[in-house]
Order: structure tokens, then C-alpha cells, then sequence
């Protein structure tokens, strides 16, 4: 018998302690310690109270280095930036919650016009940070 989707065994996260997260980005581990108590991070913990940071850990450490080593963000302009993220990412889930009400309200049976009004919206992928440089005056 086939497995369905739901059924389909998950692939186990994959973890990373205090001291390989440090040795991969060339940080010290008390600085991990210190994005941590500033809110920045939020590892999971092991049942011996160790750090473990998952691959969604590292994707937001990478961002929040390079806010600091190439824009030279300090930590509260971090924590300003990373909250206007996070409240951009729950804007965007508000209005595809409205737009999917829209469809099913107005559009029942003509799902064809939706989808051609749909692609007229001029989609944006997300950006990344990007450092300018600043001519030398």
C-alpha cells in the first residue's frame, strides 16, 4: 500500500551546537550567547539545556551578520529590523488570507477570471539586504 502524503515519513531537522554555529561564521560563542539574551535568537534546547540551533537558526544568524558586518547595523536597529520582517511576513499572510476570501466571495465559478486578474498584480520576490557604497568625499 502507497503512502500518501500526510503518511510520508519526515526527515529529521538537523541540528547544530554553540560551538559549530561559532566555528562556521567565525563568531565567538559567547557573541551567540549575547544575540540570545538580546532576543535575537531563540535555539531550541537539548534535555541537558544545550543550544541547538536549526537550519531557520543559521538562515537568521546570516541575516543578522550581515546587518552588522556589511551595513553596519547595531543590535537595536537589528531588533528594529527583524520585527518590521516579521511584521511584513504577517501583513503578506493577512492579505493573501483577504484575497482568498475575496476569490471564494466573488469569484465562485469564475475562477478563470480570478486567476487572469490574479497575474495582473505586479509580484515582487522578497529582496535581499544590499550594501551601498558610498563615494569617498
Amino acid at each position: 500500500m502507497k503512502k500518501g502524503p500526510k503518511e510520508a515519513r519526515k526527515e529529521p531537522r538537523q541540528y547544530y551546537h554553540i560551538s559549530s554555529v561559532a566555528e562556521m561564521y567565525s563568531i565567538h560563542p559567547q557573541t551567540l550567547r549575547l544575540y540570545e539574551r538580546e532576543g535575537l535568537l531563540a535555539p531550541s534546547r537539548s534535555e541537558g539545556n544545550t543550544r541547538l540551533y536549526s537550519a531557520e537558526d543559521l538562515k537568521r544568524l546570516e541575516l543578522i551578520l550581515n546587518l552588522i558586518r556589511e551595513l553596519g547595523v547595531n543590535l537595536a536597529g537589528v531588533e528594529v529590523v527583524l520585527n518590521m520582517r516579521e511584521k511584513i511576513e504577517q501583513i503578506e499572510a493577512e492579505v493573501n488570507l483577504f484575497l482568498e476570501y475575496v476569490r471564494g466571495e466573488f469569484f465562485q465559478g469564475r475562477e478563470d477570471e480570478f486567476e487572469a486578474r490574479k497575474k495582473a498584480l505586479v509580484r515582487l520576490s522578497p529582496g535581499g539586504v544590499v550594501k551601498v557604497a558610498r563615494p569617498d568625499t
